[in-house]
């Protein structure tokens, strides 16, 4: 009689292990612990932010600079299309990486005070971390051992309740003037592009017509590869590529008239 599938002769199936829950995916929580948190329980400094402020940064440096200097050239300057550029370029790079940097400490502080409010009597963070576990559906008796690791450490409770409750990430201790820093020679970079045909050459509608085709490739390029790299599609990026060129010709558009138009106005 030959065996059958309950019969002892045949090998027992080999035993596999339960994968850990999709939800809670190991590579995605070291992903997300190594984007604020190090080894040693520091917070640890997250290149999106850069990116951010990259983005917002150079996308604003080359956009305002080359409006303001396109609307100077309708003045036949080289020299005041320079001095304006360069007066712009400057108190804009300030005044952007001064905002970022106030933001920055504003969120730092921000968190500082949460983490102070959250502060609690050993039993009241007891039972802050079982009502926390409870919302996935750890029972008291299952969740009694990791409360009690928890609430020995008053550090770690407060992280524990700062990630899973108020779901607030602790920023980088060099946050604020990184992004500072970030943004505002972000913001230069981008402003000096479309004002450099205005140094190298003496006519300045060729330096206007050289400014013009330059930025045009910048803004395309830069839309593009802005919505590709936070998409991963090329038609985001063909999508942002033209919008960048858009809102970047309407600004420089407006400030030429309206600087030909007032210059008009005078004469």
């Amino acid at each position: 009689m030959p065996p059958t599938e309950s019969s002892p002769l045949l090998p027992a199936e080999p035993r596999t292990e339960t994968p850990f829950p999709r939800a809670y995916d190991s590579k995605s929580l070291e992903t997300r612990s190594t984007s604020s948190q190090s080894s040693g329980g520091s917070p640890r400094f997250d290149y999106g932010d850069v990116l951010r402020d990259v983005i917002i940064g150079f996308s604003d440096g080359v956009t305002v600079p080359f409006a303001l200097t396109a609307g100077l050239s309708s003045l036949g300057s080289t020299k005041l299309v320079i001095m304006g550029g360069l007066a712009e370029l400057f108190s804009g790079m300030v005044s952007m990486g001064l905002g970022a940097y106030l933001a920055a400490v504003t969120e730092r502080d921000t968190y500082a005070s949460q983490e102070q409010r959250a502060a609690c009597l050993p039993a009241e963070q007891r039972a802050e971390v079982h009502s926390i576990l409870e919302r996935y559906g750890v029972s008291r008796a299952a969740a009694a051992p990791l409360v009690d690791e928890l609430c020995a450490d008053e550090r770690q409770w407060l992280r524990f309740k700062m990630d899973f409750d108020l779901r607030v990430e602790q920023p980088a201790a060099h946050r604020a003037w990184v992004s500072g820093l970030t943004m505002g020679l972000s913001y230069f970079v981008g402003g000096l592009i479309p004002m450099i045909p205005y140094f190298l050459l003496d006519n300045i509608r060729e330096a206007l017509v050289v400014s013009v085709a330059v930025t045009v490739v910048i803004l395309l390029g830069f839309g593009y590869v802005k919505n590709y790299v936070a998409i991963r599609n090329h038609r985001a990026g063909a999508w942002g590529a033209l919008q960048t060129l858009v809102i970047g010709v309407l600004a420089a558009g407006t400030s030429y008239v309206i600087v030909k138009s007032l210059d008009r106005g005078e004469t």
